[in-house]
């Protein structure tokens, strides 16, 4: 049988503020390199899923993201506004639209693989431990992020 930690509120017992404190951690990591480049991580994000696959729907991105229409349009309007990105409306559907990388939306490509090692080297886990604390978070996420749902 498993054992579940007991209820605290010790904030040094609380998973949450671990989670919190390094997913801060992290991006102030991000952030000089980010800024070298003219990217917030939200924007950094958008981008890594365009390098992934290029011209994606707003939903798709929001999607991928979890990230509302309302969150998301403001940043896609940024990269729209910054050269990085198109935005149009899709031919077989005008209620949604496209984005689709630029030139320079496409060369920023290597910078951030740069960035990604920067990272990777910081974080210092070997391969599976990196794999395996990954596949523990996407299990968090899982069990949580979905409000109301019931737990096993």
């Amino acid at each position: 049988m498993t054992q579940l930690p007991a209820p605290s509120v010790l904030l040094a017992d609380q998973l949450c503020f671990a989670l919190y404190a390094a997913s801060r951690a992290l991006t102030a990591r991000y952030r000089p390199q980010l800024d070298e480049i003219g990217l917030t991580y939200p924007q950094y994000l958008v981008m890594m899923l365009l390098w992934e696959e290029d011209n994606q729907t707003v939903g798709q991105l929001g999607t991928r993201l979890n990230l509302d229409s309302g969150t998301l349009s403001p940043l896609l309007k940024r990269l729209t506004a910054a050269g990085l990105v198109t935005r149009h409306r899709r031919v077989e559907d005008e209620r949604s639209v496209s984005i689709a990388l630029t030139e320079e939306g496409r060369s920023l490509r290597e910078r951030g693989l740069a960035i990604s090692a920067d990272m990777i080297c910081a974080l210092q886990l070997e391969a599976n431990d990196f794999d395996a604390l990954k596949s523990q978070l996407e299990t968090l996420i899982d069990r949580v992020g979905t409000p109301g749902r019931a737990t096993s």
